[in-house]
């Protein structure tokens, strides 16, 4: 049989030097891994393909001898390979997988996106990452769980500051008349505005820093001007909308509850007050929630671990700004806006925890629904003054007849404060939202 033939048979190979350094190179070049669709990611010893077989006994080579071909790179094969490439420093600092699944999830990489690595979900493709990860000695141990940290003087005492502010320009509008109260009022209103600043500038109601979260938008979106307003609307617009709808205001506000144009205090001091229970609300959803980033062990069950707290907290700023409303009502004297007082308040809260996460669009759009809603409801009240045009005031008119003034802030800040709520126990939830920072709370 001529030597062609023999090439068919097994046998053992009879020269020695078929085998030399660059055949042995081959062995563990990136051609003899395996592709991701032969369902094996082992670490053993690698089988020498048909193009590094030896010659055979009378000489002749199967295929040309020619040099080792080109690694091929991308996913065809090893897509694994190339997304730990993609995600480098992720994976090089993660402590465990948790935090690889979490960065996935911030990426926009979802379960279905796992389907195509083959893996069930993500945290099953960041496990994997996180096994194939080289480290210099042994893994780094899993952190634990660490205790509940205090809050700090500092946040605490700048949560207080706004409250403490609002209640001497009160103070301040009660006891003082004429241009000593305009004076008076001026004053409280800036160190108001600059002491609610810095409350927000620092501790847990902060913007965190770092990486944005999956489904965020990044750039500055500003609601301060609409938080104002809302505001401005919570002390004089209920009294405003009684006044056009009496045919009013017959003259400017004068500052007192009984005036041509009523004041109310008792909502913007008891959402002053709010920022200390927002503060400790803040912090313990964030000091939970990274608990339990540390001991779950996958997304789906941190999530629903987080919902039920994001919940209880919400209904614990509630039941707190509730309490504030009614001692504050009863110490000036004024009647308790629950409604409206409880929706701005809710509304504010949201906003600011989305805020703190990296989600400031929702927030922003839902601010400037809120603010425009009150406006169109004061705007169509006048409007339904000029002839032929009180169709445009019947909405308006239909709902104080049903609720009272009180009825336009409780449905527009309700609708808007739902709105987040929904939105929140999506986006909240999420481990990405979550993650570690060197940002203390």
């Amino acid at each position: 049989m001529s030597g062609l033939g023999e090439l068919d048979r097994p046998a053992t190979p009879a020269s020695p030097g078929a085998w030399d350094a660059r055949s042995g190179g081959w062995l563990v070049s990136e051609d003899t891994v395996p592709s991701a669709g032969a369902g094996s990611d082992s670490d053993g010893p690698a089988v020498p393909t048909p193009t590094e077989r030896p010659a055979s006994a009378s000489g002749v080579r199967p295929y040309p001898a020619a040099g080792p071909a080109a690694p091929r790179r991308g996913g065809a094969v090893d897509p694994v390979k190339a997304l730990m490439h993609r995600h480098r420093e992720l994976c090089e600092r993660a402590v465990d997988p948790l935090e690889i699944a979490a960065g996935l999830e911030a990426h926009g990489v979802t379960d279905r996106t796992a389907a195509r690595f083959r893996h069930r979900d993500v945290f099953s493709l960041a496990e994997e990452m996180y096994a194939r990860v080289p480290r210099d000695g042994d893994p780094p141990p899993r952190p634990e769980s660490a205790p509940v940290p205090r809050a700090r003087l500092d946040w605490a005492l700048l949560a207080l500051l706004p409250g403490a502010l609002t209640a001497a320009t009160v103070v301040g509008l009660r006891l003082t008349h004429g241009q000593a109260r305009v004076l008076a009022v001026a004053a409280g209103v800036l160190a108001v505005i600059l002491a609610l600043r810095a409350a927000l500038r620092r501790g847990p109601l902060s913007p965190r820093r770092g990486r944005l979260p999956s489904g965020s938008h990044p750039g500055r979106h500003h609601t301060g001007g609409w938080t104002c307003w809302l505001l401005a609307y919570a002390a004089l617009g209920d009294g405003l909308l009684r006044a056009a709808a009496d045919g009013g205001p017959d003259g400017l506000p004068t500052g007192t509850p009984d005036g041509p144009w009523p004041l109310a205090t008792a909502p913007l001091l008891s959402l002053a007050l709010a920022c200390v229970p927002a503060a400790w609300c803040a912090h313990l959803l964030a000091v939970r929630a990274r608990r339990g980033l540390d001991t779950s062990r996958g997304l789906d069950e941190f999530a629903a671990s987080v919902r039920p707290l994001l919940l209880s907290v919400f209904a614990l700023f509630l039941c707190a700004l509730a309490v504030l409303t009614g001692v504050c009502a009863a110490v000036l004297g004024e009647p308790a806006a629950y409604a409206g007082t409880l929706g701005l308040g809710a509304l504010l809260l949201l906003s600011r925890l989305l805020t703190v996460h990296g989600f400031t669009h929702a927030p922003a759009v839902v601010l400037r629904a809120a603010g425009g809603a009150e406006a169109i409801a004061l705007a169509t009240l006048l409007a339904g003054r000029l002839p032929r045009c009180g169709f445009l005031a019947a909405p308006v008119d239909a709902l104080m007849a049903a609720w009272g003034p009180a009825g336009v802030p409780a449905l527009a800040c309700g609708a808007a404060a739902l709105t987040l709520l929904i939105h929140a126990t999506r986006t909240l939830t999420r481990a990405s939202a979550h993650a570690r920072t060197d940002q203390p709370c």
